[in-house]
């Protein structure tokens, strides 16, 4: 029986702390896809070094560089991974042996993520399923600014193993990576409140049931000092993105122009295939 193979596909820009722990982690798939944006370290050269296929892409935004590794995989099956993740021993025997029965067209895996060197518990952050390993052919990327996804047409299951997540080292960091998101998320929040204004009220209450529901209902306040941390910068983050996109709603409606920026990135959602 011919033996069913697996593509990896990392998009990258400056990973060179990550990339190799990342690649490590999957040194048993078939082929490796890295999509580097040109980055300014040395994140290529360690990639080729771990025997990936490294292709160069001018960074189009997320959707549009995880499409394109998709496009560049050769084989049937496919898993979609973050420079910053990591494969775990118990997700790849499952992973093989997902692919060899061959029932489903795509499998939600669920991320561990890491805070500040911590694994966080609850907060929202926990569990936390996404769509990574899928058939090539019935797969298309959501293309959004930012949160994007991947639909699959056809059957889904889901794995029990873990995708490790090695998120954010520092609060600098993750305040930095704040600012960027929020600006990529004002066209999926246009999208979302298509012909609604922005009243006062928002700037109040969505901020603050972002903070309730992650602290209170989600269980924030078990993961301790970094659950009240990631509760309340989720709250910034509602607040933040309610603001800007409050910002360009009057700019349109006043015709003026805004300040150059290359995060504000307005989409539609769409799929995109390869």
């Amino acid at each position: 029986m011919k033996k069913e193979k697996i593509s990896v596909v990392i998009i990258t820009n400056n990973e060179s702390k990550n990339i190799e722990r990342c690649l490590i982690s999957v040194a048993w798939a078939d082929e490796k896809i890295v999509i580097d944006s040109y980055s300014t370290d040395d994140t290529a050269k360690k990639a080729k070094k771990l025997g990936a296929k490294v292709f160069l892409k001018k960074w189009n935004g997320f959707s549009s560089q995880k499409a394109y590794a998709i496009k560049k995989a050769t084989n049937k099956w496919v898993i979609s991974l973050d420079a910053d993740e990591e494969v775990s021993i118990e997700l790849k025997d499952e992973i093989l042996n997902a692919i060899e029965k061959n029932e489903f067209d795509g499998f939600e895996i669920c991320r561990k993520n890491f805070f500040l060197g911590k694994w966080i518990k609850r907060s929202g952050w926990f569990p936390d399923f996404q769509i990574r390993l899928f058939k090539k052919s019935e797969t298309n990327v959501i293309d959004r600014p930012v949160h994007e996804g991947f639909i699959v047409n056809g059957k889904i299951s889901r794995l029990k193993g873990y995708i490790f997540h090695y998120s954010y080292l520092t609060l600098e960091q993750y305040l930095s990576k704040q600012n960027y998101y929020t600006s990529l998320d004002v066209g999926n929040k246009l999208q979302s409140m298509y012909g609604k204004k922005i009243y006062w009220f928002n700037f109040i209450l969505n901020p603050l049931s972002t903070f309730l529901r992650l602290y209170f209902v989600k269980g924030g306040w078990r993961d301790g000092m970094r659950g009240f941390i990631l509760s309340s910068y989720s709250c910034l983050y509602t607040l933040l993105t309610y603001a800007k996109t409050w910002e360009l709603q009057n700019a349109i409606l006043k015709k003026d122009k805004l300040p150059p920026t290359k995060h504000t990135e307005l989409s539609t959602m769409k799929e995109l295939h390869f």
